[in-house]
């Protein structure tokens, strides 16, 4: 998809966090912006300001883990905005936990909002962009999805899960006009999780900008990439050598202070959840 001016996007998650500076990046190439979350107000206030680039944007008020909330959100869509040729799958959640005190039920919530809801709002619009072609599907994974941290197993689970799933639909769909791509960020500054928590990331892995996650989404659809990660720190080393010796490079996170970084942000959830 050479050009987007013009194209529709719907994105999840659009109401903090990367997902106001991913729709401003759409946007400033002419894409008009269907945003989407739980929070309706918030939500309103980013399309309008969405609006002001010279696109069309509008709020639509779903939660991606009840596939009813979907299934009305998307009627709502196709009645008022139109047919959606940019599917960005943003949403998600993270709780740094210990996994053998996390309560079942937030296993069960971050499995259905970052694993299950990308993938059913997916199968649910790919019908229509296929029958339309020239469209593509952009799911928000992370570093993390390729290798896990502990006090995170289960953000990480549902990440790995959505770049495995990435790459097989973008193998049965490659001739089909969808396009599809998984982002991999790792730590990103301002917007990130350790943002929120006020803090910045250990510096063997350093951090990104979300400027820069929201120009690899632009890359990702213009250029039909598969796959990008995006890391102030080089990552293909670490790929390279987790793939045949996982051990070393969990060795290294652990000598260099990242796991224990985990670890310390688990203890003060615990303490601010009252679990200690």
């Amino acid at each position: 998809m050479k050009d987007l001016k013009g194209k529709n996007a719907l994105l999840t998650g659009g109401s903090k966090g990367l997902g106001p500076v991913i729709a401003r990046a759409l946007s400033d190439r002419g894409v008009n912006m269907a945003l989407v979350a739980r929070t309706e107000d918030v939500l309103k206030s980013v399309a309008g300001e969405i609006e002001t680039r010279g696109v069309r944007s509008a709020a639509f008020a779903a939660d991606i883990s009840d596939e009813a909330s979907v299934k009305s959100m998307l009627k709502r869509i196709d009645g008022e905005f139109g047919p959606i040729d940019i599917l960005v799958n943003n949403a998600g959640m993270e709780w740094v936990y210990p996994y053998s005190e996390i309560p079942p039920e937030t296993v069960g919530t971050m499995i259905r909002t970052n694993l299950m809801g990308p993938m059913v709002l997916t199968r649910l619009m790919l019908p229509g962009m296929i029958e339309r072609g020239d469209c593509h599907i952009v799911t928000m994974s992370s570093l993390g999805g390729l290798k896990g941290s502990p006090y995170s197993a289960t953000y990480a689970a549902t990440k790995a899960g959505l770049i495995e799933w990435s790459r097989a639909i973008r193998e049965e769909l490659r001739d089909t006009g969808v396009g599809v791509s998984v982002i991999c960020p790792g730590f990103v500054a301002r917007e990130g999780m350790f943002a929120v928590y006020g803090k910045s990331a250990p510096g063997l892995v350093g951090e990104t900008t979300p400027e820069k996650v929201a120009d690899a989404v632009i890359r990702a659809i213009t250029r039909n990439k598969g796959e990008i990660v995006v890391n102030s720190k080089p990552v293909r080393p670490m790929k390279f050598f987790d793939a045949i010796h996982p051990g070393i490079i969990a060795w290294v996170l652990r000598h260099f202070g990242v796991y224990e970084f985990y670890r310390e942000q688990a203890e003060e959830n615990m303490k601010s959840s009252g679990s200690s």
